[in-house]
């Protein structure tokens, strides 16, 4: 099957508030979904000419610079050695921001939400929670002997032969493979053996969608052993 990815980007070009601004550091690394990256432009001008600084990273799978997708779940030296003092975001909702803190923690994201126009502020602590479920969740894989591995279809999430090596990697246990191009949560509650599910798609799973499976679910990338 071939597939069209298009560029859904927002009818109209938005502009940055001066409260919003104004809370920004000397330096931020500034980042949007596609649909506001007609107005990046205007962006980087407006922080200009506030005396502050706002540079552009390329994230992977991404396009353009300053874009990001929900699956941006890295350490930022990963894509550039260079400094800044906060990430600035603008779109909706927390889906993105969380991207940014969850291994870059020592940062704060200052979000702007051109839909409603509110502004707020993510820190580490925000994911505190998070992360604490989070390794009780690798706790429960550790300790179980069923698991199942998650695999998606999706160009760019395909990781069926690193999926594999976890059998060798872990001759104690029982591994049972559920692939799909996208996942159903409410499907997996079919499959109560299951003491663990493995992620092997977007990163985000083993964290943000989470609260969608009643048994523990973790990244393979936190337990593969090569």
């Amino acid at each position: 099957m071939k597939v069209v990815h298009v560029e859904a980007k927002l009818n109209k070009k938005i502009s940055l508030p001066d409260t919003f601004i104004e809370k920004l550091p000397r330096k931020v690394a500034l980042f949007t979904t596609i649909q506001f990256m007609n107005s990046m432009p205007r962006f980087l001008e407006q922080i200009k000419k506030s005396g502050r600084e706002a540079v552009l990273f390329k994230t992977g799978h991404t396009r353009h610079k300053g874009q990001i997708l929900g699956c941006n779940v890295q350490e930022w030296q990963d894509y550039s050695d260079e400094e800044f003092d906060a990430f600035a975001y603008v779109g909706d909702g927390l889906f993105h921001p969380k991207a940014l803190l969850w291994k870059n923690n020592d940062k704060k994201v200052f979000a702007y939400n051109p839909f409603n126009n509110q502004e707020y502020e993510l820190t580490g602590k925000d994911m505190e929670i998070v992360k604490k479920k989070y390794n009780a969740a690798l706790s429960k894989f550790y300790a179980s002997r069923k698991i199942g591995v998650l695999v998606s279809t999706k160009p760019g999430q395909f990781y069926m032969k690193k999926a594999f090596e976890l059998r060798k990697e872990y001759p104690d246990k029982e591994f049972y493979y559920f692939m799909d191009n996208t996942i159903n949560f409410n499907a997996l509650e079919d499959f109560p053996f299951v003491e663990a599910w493995v992620n092997t798609a977007c990163p985000r799973i083993g964290f943000d969608d989470s609260i969608k499976i009643s048994k523990p679910i973790v990244n393979m990338e936190d337990i593969k052993k090569g």
